[in-house]
């Protein structure tokens, strides 16, 4: 069966902010005492979902510093780094390629709908996606639950899921769908190793997807 639905993960998919992020953890590691990650491979090598989870690996306590305040001063951090947005390599070109072959884009995230939407309008790109399909909330829990709720109301001829992390590959196979990586975002190539198909970016996930 071909391809009916492209579900695309936002975050280090689309939206490039691997470098707001790291300095986002960094500044608020540093704030509460903590050693700062030193690299973008470091940064990779730690990062995974739930976020509360990598927090824990990059040696928050939450018995002093509950994850839930985290949370909060992280969201403010990063809305400080993430100026001006910015896409993924070749993004524009691989949501071009998908709407010329008349398929719907959606987009599945572990944030929150609100500030996905006001990221699509500053990115200008809004108009390429039929949904969101996101949380009300800045927890970072996951996207399974979200994800199969859509899949279970909407049921999709066959989805293809795009996304930068392992926590993708996971989420597509508890939907049933397929999944191709891009190694452009917050997980490395070689951490993203055991889980192909792997890309360098998402026009080539999208070209080998519509062949």
């Amino acid at each position: 069966m071909k391809v009916t639905h492209v579900l695309w993960d936002f975050n280090g998919t689309i939206l490039d902010d691997v470098e707001p992020c790291i300095k986002s953890i960094n500044e608020l590691l540093i704030g509460h005492g903590l050693k700062p990650l030193e690299s973008v491979a470091e940064y990779q090598s730690v990062f995974g979902f739930p976020i509360k989870d990598y927090y824990e690996r990059i040696g928050f306590d939450f018995t002093r510093f509950p994850y839930d305040e985290l949370a909060i001063e992280w969201v403010e951090l990063y809305n400080r780094y993430n100026v001006p947005l910015r896409l993924c390599p070749r993004v524009k070109e691989a949501l071009d390629a998908v709407k010329a072959a008349g398929l719907p884009q959606l987009i599945l995230t572990a944030s929150s709908v609100d500030m996905v939407n006001s990221q699509l309008e500053g990115l200008g790109i809004g108009d390429y996606f039929e949904k969101i399909i996101g949380v009300d909330n800045i927890h970072a829990y996951g996207k399974i639950r979200i994800a199969r709720e859509w899949m279970e109301a909407e049921k999709p001829g066959r989805a293809v899921l795009i996304g930068d992390s392992t926590h993708d590959s996971e989420v597509a196979a508890a939907i049933g769908a397929d999944c191709v990586l891009v190694s452009c975002g917050h997980m490395s190539a070689q951490k993203l190793a055991a889980y192909r198909p792997v890309y360098t970016d998402p026009f080539d996930a999208v070209k080998n997807i519509l062949e």
